[in-house]
């Protein structure tokens, strides 16, 4: 298996593990089961829940009609040692629009729930805003580089990473150092390999990755971060508009800023850009943030 810099095991082996992740088993007609990787830390990752609560929606849906938005709320902590139950509800099957909702279940108790609608491809009115001017990501480091001497204290030494991360606003960790405080953070990233050609598992890709750094605009306008903090955190909630059909092992930026934290939560909002300046995605996230002083 591929190792990055750091030793961290990285490309097309640990993208098809991602792939195998996103393939639930079908138990009955509308009940899907998940499992999560072996070195997951304490809690289920919310990208992974999110990711395969969609499978689990699209495997309901004629193969001709795109996931368009998913609307979705972390109710509990996930056991990662456990399998995770996925019941979907189809609630309307239109002419147009097709509308699931999706609960998953462990020890008898709902973790995550997701609304998810999906669109038969239509003609009509498209406008987009630009793509923000920044480095192509192969100037920029490696997650590795970037996070070299950081790793053991944010907890994500010897992690797998089927996700390759180019940071191109200051990693939040250096931000911290520096005195940087803007509620920005933009990331080239990419699945890192080749996907297969289906829809549902790009866009599903994109929506396991699109937890990765978002709240990283809420923790670098306020200097901490996990680890090198006592910072204590989980998604509360995470909103996503697919707008245009893209590929997940191609690199995009994403660009997220934090317009507001208060009350122990951070909210934060994020765009998806293609290389060549398409945006494809928009994503919402709240988040509990709680700091110890």
């Amino acid at each position: 298996m591929p190792l990055d810099s750091d030793g961290t095991p990285h490309g097309q082996p640990v993208l098809d593990r991602l792939v195998a992740l996103l393939d639930l088993e079908r138990i009955e007609e509308n009940i899907f089961r998940g499992v999560s990787p072996a070195d997951s830390p304490v809690r289920v990752f919310g990208g992974q829940v999110a990711g395969q609560a969609l499978v689990a929606a699209g495997r309901t849906v004629p193969a001709d009609r795109r996931v368009h938005s998913l609307h979705s709320y972390f109710i509990r902590g996930g056991d990662p040692r456990v399998p995770i139950v996925y019941e979907v509800d189809r609630i309307r099957d239109g002419r147009s629009f097709t509308t699931r909702r999706v609960v998953a279940v462990q020890h008898g108790k709902a973790i995550f729930s997701l609304s998810a609608s999906f669109q038969l491809d239509e003609p009509g009115l498209d406008h987009a805003e630009g793509m923000p001017q920044v480095p192509d990501p192969e100037s920029l480091p490696t997650y590795a580089e970037s996070a070299k001497g950081y790793l053991e204290k944010i907890g994500l030494a010897r992690q797998p990473r089927p996700i390759d991360i180019r940071y191109v606003t200051p990693p939040p960790w250096q931000a911290r150092d520096s005195g940087h405080r803007e509620a920005r953070s933009q990331v080239w990233m990419r699945a890192d390999g080749v996907l297969p050609e289906d829809d549902l598992l790009n866009v599903c890709v994109l929506a396991y990755a699109s937890d990765m750094t978002l709240l990283d605009s809420v923790l670098t306008r306020h200097g901490v971060y996990w680890g090198t903090d006592k910072v204590l955190g989980a998604s509360l909630d995470h909103a996503m508009w697919f707008h245009r059909p893209f590929r997940a092992d191609e690199w995009f930026l994403y660009d997220c800023e934090s317009p507001s934290a208060s009350n122990a939560r951070g909210l934060a909002t994020g765009r998806f850009f293609t290389r060549d300046g398409l945006l494809v995605a928009t994503v919402v996230q709240e988040g509990l943030l709680r700091v110890i002083r």
